[in-house]
Order: structure tokens, then sequence, then C-alpha cells
């Protein structure tokens, strides 16, 4: 019998729909980048003088020190220096920074040290070790930026701290101990970020006095304390008495040494450095070896308070040649201070102006400011800005200033 031929119809499934994947964290939603980092990018042209970023000036980086350290490693410790290391960090880092705290006041041996990868990595470190959502967080005002970044993403509620040129206000801070219950303050009591203000010794022990009374952890974040060009320097909160078994002593090589090794140190007790330790492994395992072996090189080799010294004089001159300017520079009303050192100058406009919404037509000028407002966890002074006074010249700064001018005039 002949065949008979089948037709077979293929029917084509419908193509489906792709289900959408799961959300961010709320954590991830809910907070924000930094104004900062915005700026700078907006900003990074080079006819743009810009008194916006925290950048130490490079041209002072010690180069040939630093290479010559990182030399000598790869020459001398090559698969120490390329492997894998603890989490706490690599002992001759932790016992050269051991003896500089305890040279300035404050003794310290290298197992009260826990290396992280820059102090900002200290400040999410414990964030993870000590905040549930929730709890509550004390912060001076204005703040550092990065900080409340930092303790928003644990879910934190995040309180100012009312206070002076002078930092946090101790009977404002008791009282607001007694009634908020807070995990811990956060300061930056030293030519702080973003004021450039420092907070006087009797205060400091004041600040001490109340967190032993009341039972509160101490966040004590010293970036810029080394950049002194006057006055006398001012002993650490965690050297108080009452202190010693409730403060964080976080430091870093960024303003000092250079930003691009990524290295810093917290200074805590036991429980709580055990804590950071774990949580760090969770985070990088550990700091660079190399960066960590080339550091302690350096301070062996070399005299870092003597490089440190002259990058302080050069940032003295330039912020003398920003003071010299400003009264041109900014409205008649306007104040400002006078850092001892560090980086960063405060000014205040008249109550009328807006640093945010001028910022446009200023960078018009191809000069740049941080305004005041974002470094607030509460109501903002919108009148405020921060300039970074050490990344340009006199020269630079003088015409800067004069561009700054003009575009607040427009």
């Amino acid at each position: 019998m002949p065949s008979r031929s089948r037709h077979v119809t293929v029917v084509e499934p419908a193509p489906s729909r792709s289900a959408s994947v799961p959300p961010l964290a709320a954590r991830a939603r809910s907070v924000g980048g930094s104004p900062v980092r915005d700026i700078l990018a907006v900003t990074a042209r080079p006819e743009v003088i810009n008194f916006a970023g925290g950048l130490p000036a490079p041209e002072l980086f010690d180069v040939d020190g630093i290479a010559a350290a990182y030399r000598a490693v790869l020459a001398e410790l090559p698969e120490r220096a390329l492997q894998y290391s603890t989490t706490e960090g690599e002992p001759s880092l932790r016992a050269a920074l051991a003896d500089r705290m305890s040279v300035r006041g404050l003794p310290t041996d290298a197992d009260d040290v826990l290396v992280t990868t820059g102090s900002q990595q200290a400040l999410s470190l414990l964030a993870t070790a000590l905040l549930e959502p929730g709890d509550v967080v004390l912060v001076e005002s204005p703040c550092y930026l990065a900080a409340l970044q930092a303790f928003a993403f644990t879910g934190a509620r995040v309180v100012s701290v009312p206070g002076d040129g002078d930092g946090v206000d101790p009977a404002a801070l008791e009282e607001l101990v007694v009634r908020e219950r807070p995990k811990l303050l956060y300061t930056v009591p030293t030519f702080q970020n973003p004021t450039g203000r420092t907070m006087p010794a009797d205060r400091r022990a004041a600040v001490a006095s109340v967190a032993a009374r009341h039972g509160l952890w101490l966040v004590e974040d010293d970036p810029y304390g080394e950049l002194r060009f006057e006055g006398e320097r001012v002993p650490w909160i965690a050297a108080h008495p009452g202190a010693e078994d409730r403060t964080v002593l976080l430091g870093s090589f960024s303003k000092v040494m250079a930003p691009g090794l990524r290295l810093g140190w917290l200074r805590a007790p036991a429980a709580l450095r055990r804590a950071c330790t774990v949580a760090k492994q969770a985070a990088d395992l550990h700091t660079p070896t190399v960066n960590q072996l080339a550091a302690a090189r350096y301070l062996a080799d070399r005299d870092l308070d003597a490089h440190v010294a002259r990058v302080a004089a050069v940032y003295g001159e330039r912020r003398d040649a920003m003071l010299a300017g400003l009264a041109d520079a900014l409205p008649d009303g306007s104040t400002w201070n006078r850092p001892e050192g560090g980086m960063f100058l405060w000014a205040r406009l008249p109550e009328s102006y807006d640093t945010a919404a001028l910022l446009a037509q200023v960078v018009r000028q191809d000069v740049a400011y941080v305004p005041g407002a974002p470094f607030y966890a509460g109501d903002p002074d919108r009148s405020t800005l921060r300039l970074c006074f050490v990344t340009e010249t006199p020269e630079q700064i003088r015409e800067g200033l004069r561009r700054l001018g003009r575009g607040l005039r427009d």
C-alpha cells in the first residue's frame, strides 16, 4: 500500500515574560550617595579651581620614600608581601602604630590595634559591630558626611548634638544621652571635617565624663590631628580618665602619607576589637599585605614626623592665603573660622543665601565648594559651605576666591 505522508504541526510556545528580580535591600534604597563625590565628578575639569574635595596636595607626597619602601619590601620579602595576611594586620605595622600612639600620651600595645582599609572601613566595621536597626547614634552638628552614610546603612537613627565653635555642648550631650539612650557618640574633635574646629581639652574631659556616667561608646576619629600648623596639641579624648574602656580611636595614613595606600586603623577595647575583626573577615579578609609592609618599612626608614611638619607648614601658608581673600570673595555679613590645622574652613553666608542652589552658577566660573547642608543630620543650615584650602597653591587660591566672588555676585 502506498504510504501516507503525515503532516505534523509544531506549536511554538508563547514567549514567557521574565519575572522581575528581587528589589535592593531597603538600606541600599534609602541611603543616598555622597554629594561631595558627585561634585568632584562634575568639577574634574582641569580648569576648575577646586575647593570642594578633601584631597591632600599630591605634589607633597613623599614619592621617593614610599617607592623605596615598596622596593625594599618586594626585594626582601616578596613571598610574604604578596601573600594573604592575618585579619588583625601585619605585626610590624601594628607595633609601629602602637608606638606612635604611646609616644603621644596614649599607652597602646600592638594587640590593641586593628589595621583597616582606610579609616572609613573602620567606621563601617564599628557600625556593623555595634548598631542594630533603630539604635540611636549621636553626632556633631555638622558632621563628617561619610560617617552619616555608614550609620544610616545600619538602620540606626542619627541625632545631632547641639554645639558651638568648640564642638558638642556637654550639657546638651548629657540631656540627649538621658533621653535617647544612644549606643555611641561619633566625633572628630581635632580639625573637624567639615568645620575645621578643635574641641578644647576641658570639653573633651567633660564628654568623657558624660560617657562614663551614662554608659556610652565614644568613637573618636582623628585623620587630621597631625596636620597642626599653629597652637598646641590637645590630648585625645581616649586619654582622659573615664574614657579608657569606652573610646575607639580611629587613625589614617591618608592625610599624612598618601590616601592611595588605603591604610587606617582602630584602637579599641578587646571585646569590641574582636567583633570588628570578625566583621572585617566578612568584608575583605585583610588589608593588602604589601601596603602594610611598605608602610611599616617607611616608618622604620624615614622620619614621618618631619615629613608631616613640612606638609603642615605648606598647608598653613595656603590657609593664610584663603583667609586673606575671603572678605572680598564672600558677601557682606558672612562669617568664617580660623582653623589651627587640618584641611578645611567653614563659612556662613547671610541667611538669605542657599549655597546648594548657588553652586551651579559658581561652577560656571570654574571654581567649586561643597554646600554645607549635606553635613547635617538634622535641620541643615543652608547658608553654610565648606572650603578645602590645601589642594591648591596660594596663587590658585587667590584666583579661585576671585572667581567665587563673581559667582556669588552673579
